[in-house]
């Protein structure tokens, strides 16, 4: 409304002047309204004098009614009509709404549905309850302005950028009509900030480390809807939004997430609430979050079949204010609960029994004083050591839920957010099939996420207070399970959740000690999207030894992901880049790594992608400088014979390299030939890979020509040797085997053919019936490859 005044599309007021009831509460001297006004806003000391006088049409916006405790009765709050008495500012604002200050003047007020009666009704002229968007065209709108900020994509051509920001909305919003729980969640504006500030961290990171962690988003999501709010402003405890939220919802979180379970039923609820044993201070809390919170976290189920149970609107929060529930130490025993306290008073030189006993009242029955009593005089320091019990409990439980056994559906945390928001492309499930497992793998992460300094320090503004030592005597507590279980190994999922937490915790010292552990990393089939790139990246930059292997099979990498991993592959040994459609672009930097003075890789796996001849060229200059590659595979990589002629060229300056694959890539007899010409000369190359290509029956004889006894180098071309099986024929198959799914089905059939027609020429050549059963055992594997199905 203020900028809408400010654009002229309020006309019918010449004066608005918005005030903050939060600011009002702070505030206990006595003030005129002139001064007030004039205080907040300088530039209005002239208007202000004649505001009683003139006929100014003048509006009010008190905003968040509900932190100030009006008193409406004449023996709570005296009457007031000059502007210029200095009143308490709640009594400027109990006079103005009784339109006995300026009673000219129109006010709109904002305030929680729980405070609405505490302005009499005969001083209300209207009453409107702002829900959120109920067009579902103004959700997309939003979504569009917002992912539409310049700035979002990184360095990206603008084309680009903006194709992928509309595909992101269209996704976005035909998910939404599927009825998906979004839906509901969506309903509210801040929701919708929300998923679109996740989208920007699952899309838009292009920096190292990410500017922002998954936790830090949902963090200041709290703040921005809860900052410095109190659940009841006329309750003498002042507890906290959050704090109160982290202790009831959060324990409906954990106990579902503990269960594996996403929907509560009415039972449930009561249950979490402990609605029977609340005192009437209690209940009235209740009440009040019930009337202006509960539906901010909860809602109604949309699938068929629960229509009478309730979800976090957005899933993720339940794992969220289950960590936070944890991690705040609400889950703990009676006797946890005054461990810590009871171990303070004990501890001085004189015991104040008093204190005790007012201590323990508050949460055990008086039947129990005497046994506990009894405790303290035989155990004092009993209670100083449970303190320190419940962090190790809570760093137990954030181990073991990051490294849990058993295989539900494992998809990384990123996938599973992308699917939510995103929906899933493809047929819809059918309502009768049964639901998947409910996944519940951010819990963890956000345990981490949230005992980092940043985000402890936006939860201490939202009255949720974690203290430095108890986050650290925490991470002590976590480093011995974390690195014992990193070490074991964990599958490609778990583990980039696993570096995921790490960087979530923003802790550089724990994270290296567990880092250091880390001697292969094996992300294979795992999307490697930016975001996972920088993650990597950041997480691995903390130490800087050696990694003995690095997997990343299948991962959808691009000349964008080599440059961001470039400081985490110059340190891997093994480095395996399969299937990724590495292009000549992504050769590039691969050169430019290579040849790098630190460069460390030994081994480098460039199988099944399009490099192309001017990838090899990149990838030929880099072996004619680089000090530390012994083994380089580009099998089915698209060379071609001007490819191979480029390596070929360059290969004489390499002095290290020990096996060369250049399989499967169309190579004819001369280029095949002139590769092993200058291999046979070169120091160190003793083994050449050159199965499945287009060699003749001439190329064959002269490549046989070549073989170790007389040159000194193994060229690896069929399954025979002379009148022998070649040494290497089960590797050969099992390299056709492992490449099937990708290759092109026909041409291998071809390729196997023709080595089963020389297996069958070379047995009829040889006599020795210990040979005959060797090649009919080949030959009964290579007929086996070509049965199999695509």
């Amino acid at each position: 409304m203020v900028v809408d005044w400010c654009h002229g599309r309020l006309p019918r007021f010449q004066l608005v002047i918005p005030f903050s009831c939060e600011d009002l509460s702070h505030s206990h001297a006595h003030v005129s309204l002139r001064r007030l006004v004039t205080k907040k806003y300088q530039h209005l000391r002239d208007v202000v004098p004649v505001l009683e006088t003139s006929n100014l049409s003048v509006l009010f916006i008190l905003n968040g009614l509900e932190r100030l405790n009006l008193d409406f009765r004449l023996a709570g709050t005296e009457l007031c009509c000059d502007p210029n008495e200095p009143v308490p500012p709640s009594a400027i604002v109990v006079n103005l709404l009784r339109k006995y200050l300026l009673p000219e003047a129109s006010i709109i007020v904002t305030t929680r549905p729980s405070a609405v009666r505490r302005i009499p009704g005969k001083y209300v002229g209207r009453y409107a309850e702002i829900c959120g968007f109920s067009d579902t065209n103004l959700q997309k709108l939003y979504f569009q302005m917002r992912l539409s900020q310049p700035g979002c994509s990184g360095e990206e051509s603008q084309e680009r950028r903006s194709a992928e920001q509309e595909n992101l909305v269209e996704m976005l919003s035909r998910n939404l009509e599927r009825h998906n729980q979004i839906t509901a969640a969506c309903f509210l504006p801040s929701y919708c900030w929300l998923v679109c500030t996740t989208l920007h961290f699952l899309y838009f990171t292009r920096t190292v480390p990410p500017s922002q962690t998954l936790t830090g988003i949902y963090t200041s999501f709290l703040r921005l809807n809860f900052s410095g709010e109190v659940l009841d402003s006329s309750d003498p405890t002042h507890i906290s939004m959050m704090k109160y939220v982290a202790k009831t919802v959060g324990k409906l979180a954990y106990e579902g997430v503990m269960s594996r379970k996403t929907c509560f039923s009415e039972e449930d609820l009561r249950q979490c609430f402990e609605v029977e044993m609340k005192t009437e201070r209690e209940l009235n809390l209740l009440e009040v979050f019930r009337s202006d919170v509960f539906r901010f976290f909860l809602s109604p189920c949309v699938q068929p079949g629960k229509e009478h149970t309730f979800v976090f609107t957005i899933p993720a929060m339940q794992e969220y204010l289950a960590a936070l529930y944890v991690v705040l130490g609400e889950k703990k025993t009676l006797v946890q609960r005054v461990g810590k306290e009871l171990s303070e008073v004990l501890g001085k030189v004189s015991e104040d029994v008093a204190v005790v006993v007012n201590i323990i009242s508050k949460v055990l029955p008086l039947r129990f004083l005497p046994v506990l009593f009894n405790l303290l005089k035989i155990f004092p320091r009993y209670f100083s050591r449970v303190g320190g019990k419940d962090r190790d409990t809570i760093a137990h439980t954030m181990a073991e839920e990051l490294f849990k056994e058993e295989d539900y559906y494992n998809d990384d945390v990123l996938d599973q957010i992308n699917s939510s928001i995103l929906g899933v492309e493809g047929p819809m499930r059918h309502p009768d099939e049964g639901p998947d497992d409910e996944v519940f793998e951010l819990f963890p992460i956000f345990m981490g996420g949230i005992l980092s300094r940043r985000n402890r320090a936006i939860l201490e503004q939202l009255g949720c207070s974690i203290k430095n030592l108890a986050a650290f005597e925490i991470a002590k507590a976590m480093k011995k399970t974390v690195i014992r279980k990193g070490r074991r190994g964990l599958p490609p999922s778990e583990l980039m959740d696993y570096l995921f937490f790490l960087h979530e915790f923003q802790n550089e010292r724990f994270t290296a000690e567990a880092i250091l552990s880390l001697r292969a990393v094996n992300l294979s089939s795992v999307k490697m999207t930016p975001l996972k790139c920088s993650v990597l990246a950041s997480v691995m930059s903390t130490t800087s030894h050696e990694v003995e292997e690095l997997n990343l099979t299948s991962c959808n990498l691009d000349s964008g992901s080599l440059r961001t991993l470039f400081p985490v592959l110059l340190r891997c040994k093994a480095l395996h880049l399969q299937l990724n459609s590495l292009g000549s672009d992504a050769c590039k930097e691969i050169r430019d790594l290579l040849l790098h003075d630190k460069c460390a890789v030994s081994s480098l796996r460039l199988a099944n992608n399009p490099v192309g001849e001017q990838g090899a060229r990149y990838l030929a200059e880099a072996l004619a400088g680089n000090r530390s590659l012994t083994q380089l595979s580009l099998l089915h990589t698209s060379l071609g014979d001007p490819g191979a002629e480029a390596i070929a060229e360059h290969l004489a300056q390499n002095q290290h390299l020990q096996e060369l694959n250049l399989g499967y890539n169309s190579l004819t007899d001369a280029a095949a030939l002139r590769v092993v010409e200058v291999a046979k000369r070169h120091e160190t190359l003793d083994k050449v890979h050159l199965y499945f290509n287009d060699i003749s029956e001439d190329g064959k004889r002269a490549l046989d020509s070549l073989r170790m006894d007389r040159d000194g180098v193994r060229a690896l071309v069929f399954l025979t040797a002379g009148t022998d099986v070649s040494d290497y024929w089960s590797h050969i198959l099992n390299v056709v085997q492992r490449n099937l799914p990708f290759w092109d089905r026909e041409r291998v059939r071809q390729h196997l053919a023709l080595l089963l027609q020389d297996l069958e020429s070379s047995r009829s050549q040889t006599a020795n019936p210990w040979r005959k059963a060797k090649f009919l055992r080949v030959e009964s594997e290579a007929s086996r490859e070509t049965r199999c199905p695509s």
